[in-house]
């Protein structure tokens, strides 16, 4: 297993200790692992610490995934992850991004009755 895919794993189970680790071993923040994606993709959305240590080693919020277009910002506001889209947001995340069927995060937010994360979107 690569540095990255251990990387990405440890960012989808949310162990903010292996991710800051693995960074220090040199898995790349924005490296891909075999499926493609990146951790800050694969995190898991509500795991805040998990996401300001990549955000602060530089993984790029505005990674689109291939298949559907999302970006981290998507999936997390479309799980209801405020704390997580606050951050993403923080890191320049494009709240007016759109994924493959022409949603942007607040519609996502919006369709799954995360009324918090909306009107945080919609104050931007």
């Amino acid at each position: 297993m690569t540095l990255v895919d251990e990387l990405t794993t440890a960012a989808a189970k949310g162990n903010t200790a292996s991710v800051e680790r693995l960074l220090r071993e040199g898995a790349q923040v924005n490296g891909v692992n075999c499926f493609g994606r990146t951790a800050l993709q694969v995190m898991m959305m509500g795991s805040a610490p998990v996401a300001r240590v990549l955000l602060e080693h530089g993984a790029q919020p505005n990674v689109a995934d291939r298949s559907t277009g999302t970006t981290p910002l998507h999936d997390a506001a479309r799980s209801g992850f405020l704390e997580t889209v606050r951050m993403l947001v923080e890191y320049k995340a494009d709240p007016q991004g759109r994924d493959n069927k022409n949603c942007r995060p607040i519609d996502l937010a919006r369709e799954n009755g995360h009324g918090d994360v909306v009107a945080f979107l919609e104050a931007l």
